[in-house]
């Protein structure tokens, strides 16, 4: 008989954005686990006992693909748990009742028998909880829109992730466990590091995190002395991200002495990890969990081709007209921030922008918008970077977009790289970036402004240096279709120190830009204009013309308006006539 496998695969994590997720089913047998080892593994005493502590009824429990399997019964689990701590402290406010008040002792406040309702006694008091199973995105935050859909008050999170702060429901995190063989990581270690007195950060994937104290530990009896063991935090913009640092790195103005450090990594990291810490440490040594490891030393992780890829997509973008910005978060905080201050670069650069929720990334999405040159995804420091061929247009992230929008001379890149958003704007807020375009005007575009007699938007880009697209090192004609920024009017004073009366317009000809543009209300659309001018294919029916009947004097002429059929499909009836058909 074939061996059940668990339904397929609804999620698709951020690591593996582009795979196929049917091939990746999971046997139900290899996922088995016994009462004990399902307690210890979902650490279930712990989570009912913090949903009891926030005194939260509807709890959303959100699964990766791979612990589906366990759900149920992870539920089931929860489920009585909270039923007998309830009725435990059901039990414990009758015996305590004293004078009117109750003495709650499962660590709820005091309160009255008139305010209590009927918490903690009855059918309105019981706890739902939900399982979540099709993540909004990815599977490493916390899908906060799929929990408003069933009222929830907190998620539980299992699994790896990515620890971004959530923008409105508050999380309980169960990262569970996973073995690992510390004899074969300790030898690795060994091998690598051949100075006992090296600075290492020992670093871990989340469900391995739980071993780094008792490799710590073993590696201090073979008589390492500066070994620096890491504990997880919730703070991507760490310079570990949600990793503690060494204290001396933690001092002001010490951030340079990480690079002092090099990284022992347990289990393959993010591709967006590598890359951030690329820049940050001396090297990084990946200790891999997916096969069966030697005790030979580890290779040098190295991000140099990466590296140099993302620096050609930028030096790519950086003459695009369009670009679309991807919301692939609906959780994140700040992620509205982070889109307005994606819309004031590519506004400031003149060129236009368009918004997009598409849920899930996948090129099949992205390939519907031809006109769109590249795409900006504003989402959790992990799932923002999106490596693939199969896009037609190159997908990049806001730190990135920063880099694209900066002219030719002023674009350097040190092969600093950036994940996180709230890092960006944290910058942007420092130096004064992404501010209305005013602001930024220099000197060359005011004399401009001087002399456009009111007409400043619509004069020809003639001062501004030429686009260029550095592949092709053709001229790229219309790199900013929506022109300069409009300046913001300042009112000059009189001698008198009351407002001068602005003069009007002059009637001169002014040269308009050379060829018509399609307008939406007014607005110029270069998605329209690509739609007209372009695009080859309009939809179902473009090819058909509709001809109208029309009368003497040229209007349209209306068909007779009749009364159609009415009833049941077994005997329709056809306006007045009782005829059945």
């Amino acid at each position: 008989m074939a061996s059940s496998i668990a339904p397929p695969v609804l999620s698709t994590p951020a690591e593996h954005i582009l795979e196929d997720p049917v091939a990746t089913a999971f046997p139900l047998d290899d996922s088995s686990l016994s009462d004990e080892q399902l307690y210890i593994q979902y650490e279930i005493p712990r989570t009912i006992r913090e949903i009891r502590d926030g005194r939260w009824r509807k709890v959303a429990l959100q699964f990766p693909d791979d612990m589906l399997v366990d759900a149920p019964r992870v539920f089931e689990r929860l489920r009585d748990g909270v039923r007998k701590a309830r009725k435990e402290a059901g039990k414990a406010r009758k015996t305590d009742t004293v004078g009117g008040f109750i003495d709650v002792t499962d660590g709820l406040e005091k309160t009255t028998l008139d305010g209590m309702d009927t918490a903690d006694t009855g059918e309105e008091s019981e706890h739902r909880l939900t399982i979540l199973a099709d993540t909004s995105y990815g599977a490493c935050c916390v899908d906060e829109v799929a929990a408003e859909h069933v009222d929830a008050e907190v998620v539980v999170h299992y699994g790896r992730s990515c620890l971004s702060p959530t923008a409105r429901l508050p999380v309980i995190y169960v990262f569970t466990s996973k073995p690992l063989d510390l004899d074969v990581a300790v030898q690795c270690f060994k091998a690598t590091y051949k100075e006992l007195g090296e600075k290492v950060c020992l670093m871990a994937d989340i469900p391995y995190s739980h071993h780094i104290p008792d490799i710590n530990e073993k590696l201090r009896d073979e008589g390492y002395t500066d070994v620096f063991a890491t504990e997880v935090v919730r703070d991507p913009s760490s310079l570990l991200p949600n990793r503690t640092v060494p204290g001396e790195v933690q001092e002001e103005g010490s951030s340079d002495k990480l690079q002092e450090y090099s990284i022992f990594h347990i289990s393959e990291p993010p591709t967006s990890l590598l890359l951030i810490l690329s820049s940050r440490v001396k090297r990084i040594n990946i200790l891999r969990t997916s096969s069966k490891s030697s005790s030979g030393p580890l290779e040098e992780a190295t991000t140099t081709a990466l590296l140099r890829r993302r620096y050609a997509l930028v030096t790519r973008i950086s003459a695009v007209p369009i670009l679309g910005i991807l919301i692939n978060t609906l959780s994140v905080k700040n992620y509205m921030d982070a889109l307005q201050h994606c819309q004031n670069l590519i506004s400031d650069a003149g060129k236009k922008f368009y918004v997009f929720v598409v849920g899930k990334v996948n090129a099949a999405k992205l390939a519907n918008f031809s006109e769109i040159g590249a795409w900006v995804v504003i989402g959790c420091w992990e799932s923002s970077l999106i490596e693939s061929k199969e896009f037609f247009a190159p997908v990049i992230t806001p730190f990135e977009l920063e880099l694209a929008l900066q002219g030719d001379q002023e674009r350097q890149w040190s092969g600093k790289w950036v994940a996180d958003f709230s890092e960006v704007l944290a910058e942007a807020t420092r130096n004064n970036r992404g501010g209305g375009g005013a602001e930024k005007s220099d000197d060359g575009a005011k004399d401009i402004r001087d002399d456009a007699n009111g007409e400043w938007n619509e004069q020809e880009s003639d001062d501004e240096p030429p686009d260029f697209d550095l592949r092709t090192g053709r001229y790229v004609s219309r790199s900013r279709p929506m022109g300069r920024p409009k300046p913001h009017a300042t009112p000059q004073s009189s001698s008198n120190g009351e407002a001068a009366p602005t003069a009007p317009p002059l009637s001169a000809l002014v040269q308009r830009a050379k060829g018509d543009i399609a307008t939406v209300n007014g607005a110029v659309s270069p998605a329209a204009e690509f739609l007209r001018s372009k695009r080859t294919w309009h939809g179902l029916g473009s090819d058909y013309e509709v001809a109208y009947e029309r009368s003497e004097d040229g209007r349209i002429r209306g068909a007779a308006v009749e009364e159609g059929r009415s009833g049941i499909a077994r005997g329709y009836a056809i306006g007045e006539s009782d005829g059945k058909t």
